[in-house]
């Protein structure tokens, strides 16, 4: 699973943002104990003796989040725990609610360890707000009822993993509402005292899966799509130009797949070290990249807290990009870039150059994901160079919208020679620096969202109609909403299996995949 952790002086190890303070968690101590830690006094309010107690566990790093990661630097919980749990208290009259901290299971052991002890606590509560801590599995061990809910756009990543976790390890006293609708949330947790009835945990559960079926059986959506016509190759076509491709790694990927790509697709992976990309970017042409730095200035919608000096590295990185390129004859480049930016390996986010890669029909990949990589390398040649969008994407049951979240987007969602849409340079969302960008991208359009493992000769597929484009502060810049095809609460069930990324291009190409699928030997995995 591509989760990894990485640490500013990490030195050049495979990384991702993706867990950037849970490795430091342990320092933090229990919850409760260390100052940063300790709930307001309003939030930590003794139980009555006649109702049922359900403890919540809010999942974080710490009240004002001190480092990167969803939803961003800076971002003060506060008012978040605070407003939940008045939610929460004016909402189910039958319950008593209390509530902690927790960063990960140490923590929430000493938790439920004490509630065990104290023999007062019927419940849990556990609100992700940062991706990765991991408290949910510790308070689903104690076999007491657990909702597992989520601030939206900030624990996304975790509610996904977690929850098919637990649904593929069949616990039947977890339970998970992912909705942007607190009042979905109050719903659930008015679950909870079936718990105390004849059908247990169980009955518990399955009420509140009850409820988020509901809920998105009420949403209702016309799927009629703008009409795209999606010129693609013939299968055996793909497959020769297949044999032509070559992606480029800087340095390791989140799979060591080189020889099974080079086997089943014919994609030849070639791993570079940060030094020859650092290199090019030292030696790029400053006036070229002062030409594109004024082209992007003229053409985004706006450039907001980044400075001409961040644009003229993003822009000599691009250069590098394409020498590098140039240089291996390929057409695909995937980078650590966390990784290498806070190891200061690189001193350039390559977002901007990504987004030009993709806008001229090349291949630029977020995060050194070598599957997300090889599934663009084919999906662009499948569509003659339409551009692939690599997303951490939410889910929301209040709107049965997936949405599709990153710092990266083309936007020239139908190709090069294509029209172009709306975007805003911005800074990387998690830790507000570099550059980045917002992509307004077209709504309306049937897309294909697709990953595909060589190892187990397997693609992972759905569809949506894309029907927003979120501009809310947190998480990732660009995020486009789509309204999945087929069940969307099978939607819930393969993120512990394939990770949270996901790539995404517009067109209804079904049946390429599906042929191309067929003449692979492949399974396709239908997700919806």
């Amino acid at each position: 699973m591509p989760n990894k952790v990485f640490h500013p002086t990490c030195g050049g190890c495979a990384l991702s943002r993706r867990t950037f303070l849970a490795g430091c968690a342990s320092c933090l101590g229990v919850a409760g104990t260390v100052p940063n830690l300790i709930l307001p006094a309003s939030l930590a309010q003794s139980p009555s003796d006649k109702k049922m107690t359900v403890r919540v566990i809010f999942s974080l790093h710490a009240p004002v989040q001190p480092g990167p990661d969803w939803p961003n630097v800076g971002f003060d919980f506060n008012p978040v725990m605070e407003k939940t749990m008045n939610a929460l208290k004016n909402g189910c009259k039958d319950i008593d609610f209390v509530s902690s901290m927790a960063t990960g299971p140490e923590q929430t052991k000493a938790i439920t360890d004490a509630d065990a002890a104290a023999g007062n606590i019927d419940g849990y509560i556990v609100m992700q707000l940062n991706c990765w801590n991991l408290v949910v599995q510790t308070a689903v061990e104690t076999g007491k009822p657990v909702l597992f809910i989520e601030l939206i756009y900030a624990g996304s990543g975790g509610m996904l993993v977690y929850s098919a976790q637990m649904l593929r390890a069949g616990k039947p006293n977890f339970a998970f509402m992912p909705s942007s609708r607190m009042t979905d949330v109050i719903a659930a947790a008015n679950c909870f005292p079936l718990a105390k009835g004849p059908g247990g945990v169980k009955a518990f559960g399955d009420a509140v899966a009850k409820i988020r079926r509901d809920v998105v059986a009420t949403v209702k959506e016309d799927m009629t799509c703008i009409d795209d016509k999606c010129e693609v190759l013939s299968t055996n076509d793909l497959l020769k130009e297949l044999k032509t491709k070559k992606m480029l790694e800087f340095e390791r990927g989140w799979a060591d797949i080189v020889p099974q790509t080079k086997e089943t697709l014919g994609i030849d992976i070639i791993r570079r070290p940060f030094t020859e990309l650092n290199d090019l970017w030292n030696k790029a042409d400053k006036d070229q990249a002062q030409e594109i730095l004024k082209r992007w200035k003229q053409t985004a919608v706006a450039v907001i807290d980044v400075p001409d000096e961040t644009l003229e590295k993003s822009a000599r990185m691009y250069l590098a990009m394409k020498t590098c390129l140039k240089n291996h004859d390929a057409c695909a480049v995937t980078i650590n870039c966390l990784g290498g930016f806070y190891g200061n390996h690189i001193f350039a986010y390559p977002c901007l150059g990504f987004h030009e890669l993709l806008n001229e029909g090349l291949v630029g990949a977020c995060e050194c994901d070598t599957i997300s990589t090889i599934t663009m390398v084919v999906m662009t040649a499948l569509t003659k160079g339409r551009p692939g969008y690599i997303s951490d994407p939410v889910m929301d049951v209040a709107t049965k919208q997936i949405i599709y979240a990153h710092c990266v987007a083309s936007n020239k969602a139908f190709g090069p020679n294509g029209p172009s849409n709306p975007f805003t340079i911005m800074t990387h969302s998690e830790d507000r620096q570099g550059a980045s960008l917002r992509s307004t991208l077209p709504l309306g359009y049937m897309t294909t969202t697709l990953e595909m493992r060589p190892p187990t000769k397997e693609i992972l597929f759905h569809q949506a109609k894309t029907v927003a484009n979120s501009t809310e502060d947190r998480a990732c810049r660009t995020k486009i909403a789509g309204v999945p095809v087929g069940d969307f609460e099978k939607l819930f069930s393969e993120w512990d299996r394939w990770g949270w990324h996901r790539v995404t291009y517009y067109g209804d190409l079904k049946e390429p995949v599906f042929a191309l699928a067929d003449a692979l030997g492949w399974k396709v995995v239908e997700e919806a």
